[in-house]
């Protein structure tokens, strides 16, 4: 029988997803599992952009322009400028989700063998899409006791090679919520101008900031040809089936690039596109973002609270996006440990799902001791799951040299 191709039976799967069968078990034996392990908000998506998915005037479900509706190129134009940024409608693409705008960029920027400069922990799916791209992920490795800011510029910079030619960060930071503050993003601009370097930018969580504020990278004009913006609708409006994400960049070459790819793959979807319309028409859709925002502030809040209950937490309040990454000093494999949950533990009833830390990283045996948890939930319900987490972490004192003997 054939084998897979080298490139993809490299690939691990995802940390955030590869235990959900055990989830769904763990649910048909009568368990209530608290989903922590997935960026999926809990939070209506906001009524005018349903509305605008069920009044779209459609007779034929056609395809939509490679590069998105003009509408949509118009209303996001608009949506941008309210964030400080100009941008035209040719500079930017309407993608299937921000995931596949980050592969393009990725695919835009890098032929296989190249190497791309990454935070870590980091959001997985740049590691997969790296991997079947052929493309090498260079780990700029972050620490939990500064809150995973990043490090002086010579440490950076002493990664680059000749093969490098990109910098891809989030901004605030999937996993582990960190926002960098403009002289971060310095340091990394100084790097990509020195080193002749191309720097991505995933900014869904843009305005999703508790503390302090963000900067997108095309605030930088020395950047102007280097720089790419990937975007997303999925977390600021609670759409993540929606599929909508945006490639933006001031480059002509790389933007007529990026054309050519759009008609490869054809279009992006229809109906998401007249929702995303209007929504942006909606005159209240700043002040529908703004109480989602406060909604997550007061989750963060209760999350961070709670886990200062657990002894042996190491962790810092994130200023963005809705994670935080948690390192568990009494722990040394997370991986063992949640499945564990799923399968062998519950409290009254109750146990919680999270995402092993060891996924979030390209440096080998970093994030054993580590986890990810999105605060998703509204706030009781997080009180019951970390009440969850904590039982279980006392529990498995107990148990985790056979847990751990049985793998």
């Amino acid at each position: 029988m054939p084998n897979p191709s080298r490139r993809t039976a490299q690939l691990a799967g995802s940390p955030i997803r590869s235990l959900a069968p055990l989830a769904a078990a763990a649910k048909r034996r009568g368990k209530t599992v608290y989903h922590l392990n997935i960026g999926q908000p809990d939070i209506p998506t906001p009524k005018s952009f349903m509305d605008g998915v069920r009044n779209a005037d459609i007779s034929v479900l056609s395809y939509s322009p490679s590069l998105g509706i003009p509408e949509t190129l118009s209303a996001l134009q608009g949506y941008y400028a309210e964030h400080s940024i100009d941008l035209s409608p040719d500079e930017m693409c309407v993608t299937i989700g921000g995931s596949e705008a980050f592969v393009f960029a990725l695919q835009v920027t890098t032929d296989p063998g190249d190497e791309v400069l990454i935070p870590e922990p980091f959001y997985p799916n740049y590691l997969g899409n790296s991997l079947v791209n052929g493309i090498k992920v260079v780990p700029i490795t972050t620490h939990v006791e500064n809150g995973f800011h990043l490090p002086p510029v010579e440490e950076i910079e002493a990664l680059v090679t000749p093969r490098t030619r990109a910098i891809l960060f989030s901004n605030p930071a999937n996993p582990t919520g960190v926002g960098y503050t403009r002289e971060e993003l310095e340091r990394l601009v100084e790097i990509a101008c020195k080193h002749d370097l191309f720097v991505i930018s995933d900014e869904p969580y843009r305005e999703l900031v508790y503390d302090g504020e963000t900067t997108s990278i095309l605030s930088f004009p020395e950047l102007r040809a280097r720089a790419i913006l990937v975007d997303s609708i999925s977390k600021r409006l609670s759409a993540c089936g929606a599929r909508i994400g945006v490639l933006a960049c001031r480059n002509e070459t790389l933007m007529s690039t990026i054309a050519k790819m759009a008609q490869i793959r054809l279009s992006p979807p229809t109906f998401s596109q007249y929702g995303l319309i209007a929504f942006l028409k909606d005159p209240n859709h700043q002040d529908e973002i703004a109480q989602m925002v406060e909604r997550f502030r007061a989750r963060r809040d209760t999350l961070f609270e709670e886990l200062q209950t657990i002894p042996g937490v190491i962790c810092r309040k994130p200023e963005g996006a809705f994670y935080i990454f948690v390192k568990f000093s009494q722990l040394d494999d997370t991986a063992a440990f949640a499945r564990w949950m799923l399968t062998d533990f519950e409290n009254d009833g109750e146990t919680v799902m999270v995402a092993p830390g060891a996924g979030f990283y390209a440096t080998p045996d970093k994030g054993c001791d580590e986890m990810r948890l999105a605060y998703v939930l509204e706030e009781e319900k997080i009180v019951r799951a970390i009440a969850a987490l904590r039982q279980g972490l006392a529990a498995y004192e107990q148990v985790r040299g056979e847990v751990q003997a049985s793998i």
